[in-house]
């Protein structure tokens, strides 16, 4: 990495763009060294465990290094690009650029450690981060290169140390006399991580010590004997999305889809489910429907059944009040919201995400159809950020379009109530005494039990159906 040390140079450290985020991953970088940034520009985008990011830089300059490639997962507060705000000459050519002999010898110090107990408080994009009592990596000269893997880190994350392989032979070559951890180059240590790899295990090949791509792709063969080595020449630059080993294929769990495993667990495991159903004729909201498309106040909106279902909890919730509420188990109280943030869980290539619409109760009914569109276009963009992501107290999970007849949804966190919706089709149903087909679908209702008991949550689910039986009733019950 190139060492900084004029005081016109700058180093731009990752910010913590959620509430209490650690790591970031490095999707793409904007700029490039020697290119001139300024105050407010976006230098690169970023995933947390919520949402990906664009970053803005917070001052103006020459970009002067790049200290992580694209893939990388960097932690909060780390050092990821350094420029040059006081006009300097163009930048130096990267650090991953030249051979390790042709380093400089100094080397930007390492962070002071923050006082013990001081916490981190969320901040602005693009402009650092509060006192925190987080352990950042400190930044050495290529002597000591970054460090970032051990086995006291890989023991927290997994639970367990990881299983060390057979001794090494005598004639390998081994780590320097005095170094106390691994010698490798930033997106090594990405893919050992990715791959589960402790890298004190791993015997190193590369010069002066340091650990390869290669050495950590032998020390997985190393430990699925029958598996053949992945591929080095195709390997990227960063960690790969998955690797196979041969009878298996391995998907490295990160980002919004391991925040979305956790979250399911502990809510799973914490709130007590219960689900109901109820089987509905919607074929009058399916007219409905057809009938505000072509209305001049939705021109140019989205409206679908998913629009009219929105509309039809949102009556029921003010109907039932007491069902938009949450458990806060520290105080032994339950809340119950005056305000409905209407979540809709969204299927992104990213992972599932559940982002909410502020105020959903207040809205009309065009403006509902507005929001619903937004949310979904920037969703499948995979621009939501965690802020349309935070503070939900209801959601619908539309799983008809899959196909799907119904299904028992697990509650978002912090809420006491999901709606999923089934596929809606042609069936056979009585109506006015005769068997006719008639467009049909299930609700599911998931509610918290400890704050929404059966009688409760039958109403809601009852009043949903009754509106979307007899849509008219959007207007008698509002």
């Amino acid at each position: 990495m190139t060492t900084m040390t004029e005081a016109s140079v700058r180093e731009f450290k990752m910010p913590d763009v959620g509430e209490g985020l650690t790591e970031a991953e490095i999707l793409k970088w904007y700029v490039q060294p020697g290119d001139t940034v300024t105050d407010g520009q976006v230098v690169c985008e970023v995933e947390t465990a919520k949402a990906a990011v664009e970053l803005p830089i917070p001052y103006d300059g020459v970009v002067r290094d790049l200290h992580f490639p694209e893939g990388t997962t960097v932690d909060v507060g780390t050092a990821i690009i350094s420029v040059d705000v006081g006009g300097g000459s163009a930048a130096p050519a990267p650090a991953a650029e030249q051979p390790a002999a042709a380093q400089p010898a100094a080397a930007a110090p390492a962070e002071e450690p923050k006082a013990a107990g001081s916490g981190r408080q969320p901040v602005l994009v693009g402009y650092g981060v509060a006192t925190s009592s987080t352990r950042r990596r400190p930044r050495k000269g290529p002597e000591v290169p970054v460090q970032q893997a051990s086995t006291a880190i890989q023991t927290e994350l997994n639970g367990h140390a990881p299983a060390a392989p057979e001794p090494a032979p005598a004639a390998a070559r081994s780590a320097p006399a005095g170094a106390d951890r691994p010698l490798a180059k930033p997106p090594v240590r990405k893919l050992a991580k990715d791959l589960g790899v402790d890298l004190t295990t791993v015997v190193p090949t590369g010069p002066d010590g340091i650990i390869t791509r290669e050495d950590v792709h032998a020390a997985v063969a190393a430990a699925v004997p029958a598996a053949p080595e992945p591929s080095v020449a195709s390997a990227p630059a960063a960690a790969p999305a998955s690797y196979d080993t041969g009878r298996e294929t391995r998907i490295p769990v990160k980002g919004v889809r391991k925040a979305t495993a956790a979250a399911m667990v502990g809510s799973a495991f914490t709130a007590p489910h219960v689900t109901e159903f109820v089987t509905v004729d919607v074929t009058r909201t399916m007219k409905l429907v057809e009938e505000l498309k072509a209305d001049k106040e939705f021109a140019g909106l989205r409206v679908n059944p998913l629009l009219l279902i929105a509309k039809a909890l949102l009556v029921a919730i003010r109907r039932n009040p007491d069902v938009n509420a949450s458990w806060d188990e520290a105080a032994q109280e339950i809340v119950v919201k005056h305000y409905v943030n209407l979540g809709i869980a969204a299927a992104t290539p990213r992972g599932l995400i559940v982002p909410n619409i502020k105020d959903a109760h207040a809205k009309t009914l065009p403006q509902l159809a507005e929001s619903l569109g937004e949310l979904v276009s920037t969703a499948r963009d995979g621009k939501t950020s965690p802020a349309a992501m935070q503070g939900g107290t209801v959601t619908i999970t539309n799983v008809g379009v899959f196909g799907v007849d119904t299904g028992t949804p697990i509650l978002n966190p912090g809420e006491s109530a999901i709606l999923a919706v089934g596929a809606i089709k042609p069936q056979p149903w009585v109506h006015k005494g005769k068997v006719k087909p008639r467009q049909v679908t299930t609700l599911a209702l998931s509610f918290d039990h400890r704050l929404v008991d059966g009688e409760l949550g039958s109403k809601v689910l009852a009043d949903v159906a009754a509106i979307l039986e007899q849509p008219k009733r959007l207007i008698t019950w509002a």
